[in-house]
């Protein structure tokens, strides 16, 4: 019974994160931390790496602290909710760095009807260079209108 726990915390933990991304790129990344995330909606890279990135280490540090309390003193509950939000950060380096910023250049065509919304919800989002009047926060749920445009 526990183990369908397990896997049930993991699921819904990985889809809440979108709210989680939505509400936090929209309020945080858009708001207070746009220093960091300006660089982001500049038409070129200025290397391997951008101030954006740091986004990463910041996301990454609620899932390393309930890794550790999700097996101390033994494994727990919150192991499986930190597992959901490293699930959900590998899909977003996937889906957002590799197959839509074509940082590497692992995916580079597709014909998948549900990547080709998804690159173009994200171009829409980047036609604002600030960071005012953005749409289109979220990662994984794409509106209906970017299968149709």
């Amino acid at each position: 019974m526990m183990v369908l726990v397990y896997i049930l915390a993991t699921i819904v933990t990985f889809l809440l994160m979108e709210i989680v991304t939505w509400c936090t790129h929209k309020y945080i990344m858009h708001g207070f931390l746009w220093y960091l995330h300006e660089d982001h909606h500049q038409p070129k890279y200025q290397g391997v790496f951008e101030k954006n990135d740091a986004f990463f280490v910041i996301f990454a540090i609620p899932s390393i602290a309930l890794f550790y309390f999700g097996i101390h003193p033994g494994l727990n509950l919150l192991f499986f909710v930190a597992l959901g939000i490293l699930f959900y950060g590998i899909a977003y380096f996937l889906v957002h760095d590799v197959l839509i910023h074509q940082r590497f250049k692992w995916f580079k065509y597709t014909k998948n009807k549900y990547l080709i919304g998804l690159r173009k919800a994200h171009k829409v989002h980047h036609k604002h260079l600030g960071k005012e009047q953005g749409e289109c926060f979220g990662m994984l749920y794409v509106p209906k209108k970017y299968f149709s445009m």
